[in-house]
């Protein structure tokens, strides 16, 4: 495997996280799609923006619902 092929599975990993620990591992793909087509919608540096970002720095503060806490660190200093 190459070093671009190893990052860019780590990415999707990292992003898999994501989306487990804000608890929408069952939800419908269009669903999550959907959402972040109006998340990129958002200007960054907004006050959107900013508020969505320290509800999920916080997010990343807690644990998850199921106790995971495996790569929570580094999602967080994930960019």
């Amino acid at each position: 495997m190459t070093a671009d092929r190893k990052r860019e599975a780590r990415e999707k990993f990292l992003l898999g996280g994501i989306v487990v620990k804000a608890g929408l591992s069952m939800a419908d793909r269009a669903f999550l799609l959907g959402g972040l087509l109006e998340l990129a919608r958002v200007v960054m540096g907004s006050p959107e923006h900013r508020r969505l970002r320290d509800i999920g720095v916080e997010a990343f503060k807690t644990p998850s619902p199921n106790g995971e806490t495996a790569c929570i660190k580094e999602m967080a200093e994930w960019h």
